[in-house]
């Protein structure tokens, strides 16, 4: 498995990761299941874990904290990704008003507590701001995330969904450098690579993490862009001998921005050929290929 140096104080991450948010999905919810799904993605070389705060309704990191417990070694192999400020409607907390995001010291701080404890580890190995705040206090908040990594409860910040401006705006407010923006990037969805966010990833040399890169599973369905993509994808699957999910995750792999795709499926099955994807080698004109099939037009 290709890894990524993401900061000099991080250890590498995983070329690919495993997306957590439906950890708590389906009939199944054990520990157990769980743990099968970490040894699963350990097995072809994917260590890295993405979590959020609100995943599973804020349940998707006590269930993987819970699956650590059975196999306590496991620890040393992973790293942990996990995301704050969003501010859910839940039941759990009954007395909020409405959804909303809180980037405040406060929050912040207990939520990376929460997260410690659920999880059942000592430190995070990258915390993100999962959404830009409107309402954001650039300087407490570029404050708090300082502290954070100052205290060993975190070892690098990151942030998620970020706008290029609102990355400069919190960069300006801290010592430690961002080293990613999680934001969604697949075949359906290109608008990062021509808004500025790819581009300043490239030029400050902070690999992009993506999430939702099969578009949610709607790149599978039956839109004008998937039936137009379909022939082209199995093509090419049938080409490296991996599925047509695989190219479409090999396509974001073979751009030089070095995206971390983010996979999250619940299916034991599929998780156990997440890595297929490396097997293809995609030269720029069939990028290009899958670029114009997906947007219906050739490029100016």
């Amino acid at each position: 498995m290709q890894t990524i140096q993401l900061a000099p104080q991080l250890p590498a991450f995983s070329r690919l990761v495993y997306g957590a948010w439906r950890l708590t999905d389906g009939e199944d919810a054990s520990a157990q299941s769980a743990l099968r799904k970490i040894e699963l993605c350990l097995d072809q070389g994917i260590t890295t874990v993405d979590h959020a705060d609100i995943y599973g309704n804020y349940a998707c990191e006590a269930l993987f904290g819970q699956a650590l417990k059975l196999a306590p070694a496991l620890k040393q192999k992973i790293q942990i990704i996990t995301k704050c400020d969003i501010m859910l409607l839940s039941g759990k907390y009954p007395d909020r008003r409405v959804k909303h995001y809180d980037t405040s010291p406060a929050h912040i701080n207990a939520s990376v507590d929460a997260s410690l404890r659920r999880l059942g580890v000592d430190t995070i190995d990258l915390l993100l701001i999962h959404r830009p705040d409107p309402f954001m206090d650039a300087a407490a908040t570029g404050a708090c995330l300082d502290a954070l990594v100052a205290s060993g409860k975190v070892r690098g910040i990151g942030v998620s969904n970020f706008m290029p401006w609102d990355w400069t705006l919190l960069q300006a407010f801290m010592r430690n450098k961002l080293v990613t923006n999680q934001i969604e990037i697949s075949l359906l969805q290109r608008s990062a690579f021509t808004d500025g966010s790819l581009a300043q990833a490239q030029q400050l040399g902070a690999a992009p993490m993506a999430w939702s890169p099969l578009a949610g599973g709607a790149l599978l369905g039956s839109s004008p862009a998937d039936v137009r993509l379909r022939p082209a994808l199995e093509r090419i699957g049938r080409e490296f001998g991996v599925a047509t999910e695989a190219v479409a995750v090999a396509w974001l792999l073979a751009h030089p921005a070095r995206i971390l795709p983010i996979l999250g499926t619940n299916n034991t099955g599929r998780i156990a050929k997440l890595s297929e994807a490396l097997k293809v080698q995609m030269d720029r004109e069939t990028w290009y290929e899958l670029w114009t099939l997906a947007a219906g037009q050739e490029v100016p």
